[in-house]
């Protein structure tokens, strides 16, 4: 059963494979965001569990964003959806109500395209992707097409590239194995998370079929996003001129927002309501995981 104590446990078996990271000895507690705002200047924010659920907002999200603006706070969003453009993202948060602009969103899609790896000669990166996907955010240097629109590219795909988990199966899964095994390439994965909190419950991400396939053919993978640096040092250069301790991640999870918030050196701030974790006692989480985040926070 796909539930919090699952993803959790998961989460957990990977833990060498994650960063390692210092935490406090004990967390402060908080309604919500506003009782926060002593400690910080700026907030890097999870989308899904913080800002939305699903394609929902959560409710006083969108009014906890203006008056953190009018305190003079610096807000940027730092999301693992990796299936949308910048572009469509925006459109999204817009549509929900909320006026961030394009400085101030960061995506793991943005942070893998810019370090996609150069392939050989004119091959192409096979991608897991969303229908609809036309990839015209991808580096001019790179050609990326559908999997699920073309399966020869299994074999002759120069790369595989995760970006998201909507048209995948099991039977997916094993498909790339048997390929990867057959002539190992390069697997680069855009959205590390594991699962993800929606209107329905957990949906299945591009980070669990990653570590599937690592475990399964011993190869290595390229991830990008939280809770790894390489996205959190995109976010930190949009913060220039503000120290560490006073930038706080606030997300829905230990493994992902929180592990990656303090390995960055910044504050964490958990929201335990509405990811993750809603409907579930955090203390437990936090003692087995020792992932100690500096506020716990009930709402955005």
């Amino acid at each position: 059963m796909i539930d919090t104590k699952w993803a959790f446990q998961r989460y957990e078996s990977l833990r060498a494979a994650l960063p390692a990271a210092q935490f406090p000895l004990t967390s402060r507690s908080g309604l919500d965001l506003s009782d926060t705002t002593a400690d910080y200047d700026a907030y890097i924010l999870d989308a899904f569990g913080v800002l939305n659920r699903g394609e929902t907002a959560i409710e006083g999200a969108v009014e906890r964003m203006a008056a953190l603006r009018a305190l003079g706070k610096r807000l940027i969003v730092l999301t693992n959806a990796a299936s949308y453009t910048r572009a469509e993202i925006l459109a999204k948060y817009h549509r929900l109500g909320f006026d961030f602009d394009a400085t101030e969103v960061v995506s793991s899609r943005d942070v893998a395209f810019a370090n996609l790896p150069q392939l050989p000669g004119s091959q192409v990166w096979g991608a897991a992707a969303a229908f609809g996907d036309d990839f015209s955010d991808a580096p001019v240097s790179a050609r990326v097409a559908h999997l699920a629109e073309n399966p020869d590219l299994l074999h002759s795909a120069g790369g595989i590239l995760l970006l998201s988990s909507a048209r995948w199966s099991e039977s997916n899964t094993a498909a790339v194995v048997q390929a990867l095994q057959d002539r190992p390439r390069p697997l680069v994965v855009a959205n590390p998370d594991l699962v993800a909190p929606r209107e329905e419950g957990l949906s299945l991400e591009p980070g669990l079929i990653a570590h599937d396939i690592i475990a399964k053919t011993g190869l290595r993978a390229e991830f990008f996003g939280k809770p790894y640096g390489n996205a959190f040092e995109v976010a930190l250069d949009r913060l220039t001129g503000i120290p560490r301790h006073r930038i706080a991640m606030v997300g829905d999870t230990l493994h992902t927002d929180v592990l990656g918030g303090a390995a960055a050196g910044i504050g964490t701030i958990l929201v335990t309501d509405h990811g993750l974790f809603r409907g579930h006692e955090i203390a437990p989480f936090i003692r087995s995981s020792a992932i100690r985040p500096d506020w716990v926070v009930t709402t955005t």
